[in-house]
């Protein structure tokens, strides 16, 4: 039997403990290892709350900041109790809830301050347990985003950690656009300020643009024995060079990815989806939870300053209770530039669709937060068109009903290194358009299974998106036959982890 630890932000296995995919594929990958006999150890922060249901296990006592510091372990019990699998959170008061999520914080004027404090803490304080035998003895640690990769840090020049250096360290990138870019010297929230007695080895440390900082992203990647992407096509991506907006590829750690490849570390293998046991909602009820989620949110206080905007959503919605409307499109994502910056450049984008589904008597929903300025944008969007209904907030049963209920799944991320919302319109036998970038690539066929668009320049994507979107649309209201046709090639799809397990067993941990 072999004995892994999971170390990451987030973990949907427990309740309110997920901001994005990373969460999802926390939750899944666990599992599917469990099944296979071995044994798999989780273990995220507690973010000040979910340490206070959980079964205290030990205090770690480790040194930072020139003083020791002293945090708890948790286990934890998850939504599913399943055999070989245990759930830990590690709690310490600054470790703190963040605003995104109740996860991470954003900190407009030094960014990644708060989150580079509260991940430090957490790496320690798991480095500690390791140590101290907590997790028994493990053959593979599985690192994800730049919040954990202080652990290869720590293993490699903390002298205190040199026996830790036993297990296989693999590192997933899950966003290489968020890097955790922290001064070394002079700030609360700098390295040398952590490990003050510990000799930085900065060219193995450095950002590649900002030389006077460290980038944990590039840590992670220098330092794992192995390093994965999420996605096969997101891998040839990332050690491309960026050319904004046309491209996204390596957001400058390009180089440090190709060395990676060439060393035969980097790996792309694609997240999948879940199956089995999934969560389902009745048919017929999306207005339903829609007016719901809004009733919800208006006795939310965080929420008292958009309840005009709720009032007026849920205004929009009553007509389609009486009236369904006769096409769905629908997006469901986080709001920020990656998921729609082609909506908040090109507005007349967005406004040409809703103006081509108002003659059908179609409508666009979207569900998100996220930027404050993309819900803003959104929102107008929203006073200012009939058929765009923005569910401003978060609902996993409104979630649900629209991934069943939808016609179209729009996603037209500027880049996407997996994507699991296209994977689970799909499930639902709903085609989906996507641009055709990262892990779109590798899930969407355009004409056989869903639409997608490209281009060279920012222009031309634009134009193909139109033009995909007729064609969908002319296909839906013409041709019955081929969109049934699409519709049963995209439900039969299956990407399932048993595949994605196959590939990380046999070149991320090598067993």
């Amino acid at each position: 039997m072999n004995s892994f630890l999971f170390v990451s932000a987030e973990n949907d296995a427990i309740a309110n403990c997920k901001a994005g995919g990373m969460g999802d594929v926390v939750r899944d990958v666990p599992r599917e290892i469990a099944k296979r006999g071995d044994k798999v150890h989780v273990v995220v922060p507690s973010y000040s709350r979910l340490h206070k249901n959980g079964i205290f296990k030990k205090h770690l006592e480790f040194p930072l900041r020139g003083t020791t510091y002293r945090a708890e372990l948790y286990e934890v019990i998850p939504k599913r109790v399943l055999q070989n699998i245990t759930h830990y959170v590690i709690h310490h008061p600054e470790i703190e809830e963040g605003g995104i999520a109740h996860i991470y914080h954003d900190d407009p004027e030094e960014p990644f301050y708060t989150d580079f404090i509260k991940y430090m803490i957490f790496c320690t304080a798991v480095a500690e347990a390791m140590k101290t035998g907590a997790f028994g003895d493990l053959d593979i640690v599985h690192m994800h985003d730049w919040h954990s990769s202080a652990l290869l840090f720590l293993k490699t020049y903390h002298p205190r950690y040199t026996e830790l250096k036993k297990p296989r360290y693999v590192y997933s990138i899950h966003n290489l656009a968020i890097q955790g870019i922290r001064p070394f010297h002079d700030n609360y929230a700098s390295l040398h300020n952590w490990f003050p007695d510990i000799e930085l080895d900065y060219k193995a440390l450095m950002d590649p643009r900002y030389q006077d900082c460290v980038n944990l992203m590039a840590v992670g990647i220098r330092l794992a024995d192995a390093v994965h992407t999420v996605s096969p096509s997101y891998k040839e991506d990332v050690m491309l060079p960026s050319r904004k907006p046309e491209f996204i590829g390596g957001e400058s750690l390009e180089k440090d990815l190709q060395q990676a490849d060439n060393e035969g570390r980097l790996f792309g293998i694609l997240n999948a989806s879940n199956y089995g046991n999934v969560r389902e909602v009745e048919k017929g009820r999306l207005y339903r939870n829609t007016v719901k989620a809004l009733f919800h949110w208006l006795q939310d206080e965080s929420k008292k300053y958009k309840a005009d905007f709720l009032a007026h959503t849920g205004e929009k919605i009553m007509k389609y209770v009486d009236e369904p409307p006769k096409f769905i499109v629908s997006s469901v994502a986080r709001l920020t530039e990656q998921k729609f910056y082609f909506f908040m450049r090109s507005p007349e984008t967005l406004e040409k669709i809703l103006k081509k589904l108002d003659e059908v008597g179609g409508i666009f929903m979207l569900l998100g937060t996220g930027d404050p300025g993309y819900e803003e944008h959104f929102r107008n969007m929203s006073y200012k068109h009939k058929n765009f209904i923005f569910t401003n907030g978060q609902s996993e049963d409104l979630i649900d009903s629209m991934y069943l209920e939808t016609n179209l799944y729009f996603m037209p991320s500027l880049f996407e290194p997996c994507g699991i919302s296209q994977m689970l319109a799909m499930r639902n036998g709903n085609p989906c358009l996507v641009h055709h970038t990262g892990g779109l690539k590798d899930t969407v066929s355009h004409l056989k299974t869903g639409f997608a668009f490209d281009g060279k320049t920012y222009d031309q994507k634009i134009r193909n998106m139109i033009k995909a979107f007729d064609f969908a649309l002319d296909m839906w209201k013409n041709d019955q036959a081929q969109w049934k046709k699409l519709k049963t090639a995209a439900k039969r799809m299956r990407f399932t982890w048993e595949k994605s397990l196959d590939q990380y067993y046999k070149v991320l941990y090598l067993l």
